[in-house]
């Protein structure tokens, strides 16, 4: 069996780029009003630049807009030059630096993040991205970077914590390899997505889209699992199987797959719409597990522990492949990669450790505590891309500023409150573990005398 689904996945990989192909159309680049490429050379007499073309390497002259200074201009940085087709040709709109520099400061910011995002990854198998993307952007790295950055990042972390959830006895590899075959398909259907955004309306339209999706989803899906969670911890529901997923259970349409980990039996066609979203969200917004874990918990009826630790197989599959379509795209910040990736590579182990320490309904009320923070933090963005867009009348300042404050702010909060959850709970949870085996022992000495 495993043979045969290790073949579908072989053979979808194959596969995908000639579709890719097929389904491009001749090829997406940017549009005539969207360049990529290095300043090389500033005119302040002219109010001018000289830009290099990425790829093909064609020297071209472009006109700065009024509002821009020319001693503002930053040189050989890789940048999107947006166009203003209605003052001109040639005339700039808007330059946006691609790969922001490096500062201690930011350095070790990363390395922090990288560690966090890694312990929700571990503990919850979302991959943490829902708080790593975010916070790159928070630092100033484009939306279209900070994706493909954390989706390169994501596959050789949740190769680790996949490994070590499964040597648990959690995770379930057929439920994972069934589910990343359509995940891929959704990773390469989100690229083209988020591609054709980025090249049409720049990294503010990217920024926005980014955002406004990572606030919607999490508003919806980390409320019902937070609603979840609450009767759980409350006594007054048992982790029992969803009723929507005993009813997809109960349709008989073959191919009928039975997932032994997950103790579940199902039509492949259940698990489609699920890979599918995940791949999808994973590679627009670099976030798949807050739709793969409750779909598998939700739709499939997995438990937590199970859905988690299996949405790391998926979170590798889809990494790995994403990560070679992006690289092929120029937009994966390596330096963003191995800092978060250095710290993650450890939080993750420690994630996976304090799953077997804890209750179900104590992964649902991490996963969703965090989602609706984040969400916050996601939301006071959206006004600024908004404007930046010309979409709505230009902020003032202070308002501006404040926005700033209440997006940072509330990403420090989600990170330090997931970390300190986890914390709690994995200390508790070993604490309560040793008084159990030392009652035991001390049992087993009264028995025997």
């Amino acid at each position: 069996m495993y043979r045969k689904l290790l073949f579908m996945l072989l053979l979808t990989l194959i596969s995908l780029p000639l579709a890719s192909a097929a389904l491009a159309g001749g090829g997406d680049g940017p549009p005539k009003d969207m360049l990529k490429g290095i300043i090389t050379q500033v005119q302040p007499e002219a109010h001018s630049i000289t830009f290099e073309k990425d790829g093909t390497k064609e020297i071209v002259t472009l006109i700065l807009p009024a509002a821009m200074k020319a001693e503002d201009v930053r040189l050989n940085k890789k940048v999107l030059v947006s166009l203003d087709k209605h003052a001109g040709e040639g005339v700039i709109k808007d330059i946006s630096i691609m790969f922001m520099d490096m500062t201690l400061t930011r350095i070790i910011t990363l390395l922090v993040v990288g560690l966090i995002g890694g312990l929700l990854s571990g503990f919850i198998g979302s991959g943490g991205a829902f708080v790593l993307t975010p916070a790159m952007m928070s630092l100033g790295v484009p939306g279209a970077v900070a994706v493909a950055s954390n989706m390169c990042h994501k596959f050789p972390k949740a190769m680790v914590g996949a490994y070590k959830r499964y040597k648990y006895g959690q995770a379930d590899i057929k439920l994972g390899l069934v589910m990343a075959a359509t995940a891929i398909i959704g990773v390469q259907i989100g690229i083209k997505m988020q591609k054709y955004i980025l090249n049409h309306f720049g990294n503010a339209g990217s920024n926005l889209y980014v955002s406004f999706v990572f606030m919607v989803v999490l508003v919806l899906v980390g409320g019902y699992v937070l609603y979840d969670a609450y009767k759980l911890a409350k006594g007054k529901g048992e982790a029992t199987v969803s009723k929507l997923a005993l009813r997809l259970q109960a349709i008989n349409l073959p191919p009928m797959m039975h997932f032994k980990v997950a103790k579940v039996t199902i039509s492949a066609w259940v698990t489609i719409p699920v890979g599918l979203l995940t791949g999808m969200l994973a590679a627009t917004i670099a976030v798949g597990g807050f739709i793969g874990v409750p779909g598998m918990i939700y739709v499939v009826g997995a438990s937590a522990v199970v859905a988690s630790a299996t949405e790391l197989i998926i979170a590798f599959v889809m990494g790995a492949w994403g990560s070679i379509q992006w690289g092929l795209s120029g937009l994966i910040d390596i330096r963003l990669t191995l800092l978060i990736l250095a710290g993650s590579l450890i939080g993750v182990q420690l994630g996976a450790l304090g799953t077997t320490y804890v209750k179900d309904y104590m992964i649902k009320i991490v996963m969703a505590s965090t989602m609706l923070i984040v969400a916050v933090s996601r939301g006071a963005k959206v006004p600024g891309y908004l404007a930046d867009l010309d979409l709505i009348p230009v902020l003032q300042s202070q308002t501006t500023a404040a926005l700033e404050q209440i997006s940072f702010w509330a990403l420090v909060t989600a990170l330090g409150s997931a970390a300190l959850i986890i914390t709690i709970a994995m200390t508790k949870g070993m604490l309560q573990a040793k008084h159990e085996r030392e009652a035991q022992q001390l049992a087993h000495v009264v028995t025997n005398g």
